[in-house]
Order: C-alpha cells, then structure tokens, then sequence
C-alpha cells in the first residue's frame, strides 16, 4: 500500500477498508474459507509509516518500494499517491508482475492512463480503479428506486457538490495545497470530472459531450507550512454532460462554496413519474401522485411547504464503507476470479472526461466525448 499517509489513503483505505476487513476476520467467500489481506505500508517519511503502524495495528512498514516490488508474497499493488507519481509506480508495479489496484486520477493524461491498461492487461495482470461513489448509501438507493422504474423516464441530473476550504490565513485548510496549484497537477476539474465519469456511466448513460466553465475564484492561500502561494489550478468548476438516452446532467463542484443543502454531495434526479435527492447517504423521493401545482406570484408568501412533499427512502440494507465495499470486490477478484468491471480502462475514460471538460472551457465551447 503505497502512499497511504494521505488522508485518503489513511482513512478510507487503511483504517476503514484493510484494517476493518482483518479485524472482520477478512472477506468471506464461503462457509470455510476468507480472504485475509496481509498489508505492508510503503511511504517516503518513515516517522509517518511507524505512527500509521502504531495507528492501525498494521506491522509491517519500509522506504524502499523496490524491495517490496521484487517480493513475490506481496501480489497487490495499491497506490494512494499524489496524482503525478501515480503512473511510474504503477509501470514499474506492471513490470514487477502485481496485480493492481489505485487510486484516480489514474494518469495525468488519457494516453498515460490508457496504457497502464494496455500494460496491465498485456502482462495478464487483474487491475481495478477506486470507484467509491457507486457504493455510497444515497447513490445505491437511487440505483434501486432506477430498477424499480420509480422514476419513469429518467430526464436530467443535477450534481451539487463542495463546501468553502478554508484559505489557510486564520483558520488551517481542511485540503492539502497542491489541490490548488496546476504545476502540481492540482484542480477540482481533474479530480472531480473523474467522480462524475463513473458516477455517470454506471448510473445513468455513458457521456456523449461536455460543456464545461472552471473557475479560480480564491487567487492565493497559505500551505501547510505557513507559506503564502498562487492559486494557479481551479477551485470550481460549472459542467454540463450529454448522456445517451437523452438524459441531461449538470454538476456544480466547488471548493468556494458555503453549503445550504442536505449533504456535501446532492444529486436530484428527475423523471416523468418521479423524482429522488439523493445525499452521501439518505434519499428523498416525490412521486408523480405527491407533485405539488405551484402558481408564480411573488406577491404573496409561498404558500406550499415544498420539503414536506418529500418522503425519506428506507434502510432496506446494510451499507458497508464505500471503500471498504469495493475493496472486498476486488481481493474476491483477485482469489476467486469474480467479474470486476471497474478496470484501470475505466479509469482513463474519467481521465479523459476532465480532459475534455479543461478543452471546452478552453475553447468555450461543447466538446464531444468519444469513447477510448
């Protein structure tokens, strides 16, 4: 597990994923046999690798990720880096014959993500991209209502997503400052588009064209260091997505936004029978049947309480960790061979989303989205 120090890779992916699964007792693939993962943390600044031991009860830790490369018990490689290390590590993990699993973005460019697929897949080695959205308890209820037919005919999405990080001058940054600087492969374009691909694809219908406006709102904060630098990546970003079926789709992501609304992450989805907002994990609906008539007149105080025309969905299950979900998928393909769709192939169409989403707002103007 290389780069795990981060507060992703810590959190979601050590503390909340590996290490719940060991203390579970591993992944039960039957009624006499489980997978037990066993990690080894691989990291630059060896004082962070022994407190992340000490943390989550992990043993094995080094600085050298050429001697776990060469070490045929380890036959997973997951990378949790920073975006513009991801790809060399990933290559020489390929030609170190592991199987791979990591985070996105997978590359810094379509081309660059596209081939570890095509090295991956070469060398007859498994390989899945972090999709975590897609386990989410809002987002599994949304996909049940859609296998249902609550909805009908499916005609827009609305994304809302963001809440205000804070600059750094009085109160500390709740985000690391390379999210802000381009040269570092920063930009809410590049890490969201991302999100939205897989989120998009899997749920609704494959992308057919973007238009798409970022935005630098805040032009300088302050890094972990106490250091004042240029924002040069953007904090924003203003997307509208095509989606085969006629299906409309617009995701507001900001990092400059004070949030007013049931979760971080808001999706409405509207249907000629009905209509769901789904937050990270509660889902609200109104049926065609609950539809309330508005008249416009702002003459008058609204007299229709609009949220109270909405019912909560359920729990009808147990819902997991998103990560900690996908990453038992994955250790059950990688032992029993069970489908895993969600490849390193899936990961360079997110690529090339924010790619073209960075083109058109360059251009101003609709960008196509062909497929890989």
């Amino acid at each position: 597990m290389n780069g795990v120090t981060g507060r992703m890779g810590t959190n979601q992916h050590l503390l909340r994923s590996i290490k719940a699964i060991i203390e579970q007792g591993g992944v039960k693939v039957s009624a006499d046999e489980v997978i037990m993962p066993d990690p080894i943390l691989v990291g630059r600044n060896e004082a962070k690798l022994q407190a992340l031991c000490k943390q989550s009860g992990v043993q094995k830790y080094t600085t050298d990720l050429d001697s776990v490369m060469s070490d045929p018990h380890y036959q997973i490689y997951f990378d949790a880096q920073v975006t513009g290390r991801r790809a060399a590590a990933v290559k020489k993990a390929i030609e170190a014959g592991k199987h791979i699993y990591c985070e996105k973005p997978t590359g810094t460019t379509t081309e660059e993500a596209l081939e570890l697929f095509e090295l991956a897949t070469k060398a007859g080695l498994k390989n899945g991209v972090v999709q975590d959205k897609l386990w989410l308890p809002g987002l599994v209820k949304l996909k049940r209502l859609m296998e249902a037919g609550f909805f009908g005919k499916i005609l827009s999405v609305r994304g809302e997503f963001g809440y205000w990080v804070f600059e750094g001058t009085s109160i500390p940054a709740q985000r690391p400052s390379w999210n802000y600087r381009k040269e570092d492969d920063g930009g809410i374009i590049v890490d969201m588009l991302c999100h939205w691909r897989y989120v998009l694809d899997n749920l609704f219908g494959n992308v057919k064209a973007v238009s798409c406006l970022g935005a630098t709102h805040i032009p300088e904060r302050v890094d972990e260091n106490g250091n004042t630098y240029k924002c040069t990546a953007d904090d924003a970003c203003y997307a509208t997505f095509e989606l085969e079926g006629d299906v409309i789709a617009h995701f507001n992501s900001s990092w400059t936004v004070r949030v007013r609304r049931d979760d971080l992450l808001t999706l409405q989805v509207d249907g000629t029978h009905g209509s769901a907002v789904a937050g990270l994990r509660d889902c609200y609906v109104q049926h065609y049947g609950n539809t309330p008539k508005p008249v416009w007149n702002p003459d008058i105080a609204q007299p229709i309480p609009f949220f109270d025309g909405w019912s909560k969905v359920p729990e009808q299950e147990i819902y997991d960790n998103a990560f900690k979900a996908q990453w038992e998928l994955f250790l059950k393909h990688i032992v029993k061979d069970e489908p895993f769709p969600w490849d390193l192939k899936a990961g360079a169409r997110g690529v090339k989303l924010a790619e073209k989403g960075l083109e058109s707002w360059e251009k101003r103007q609709w960008v196509d989205v062909q497929d890989l």
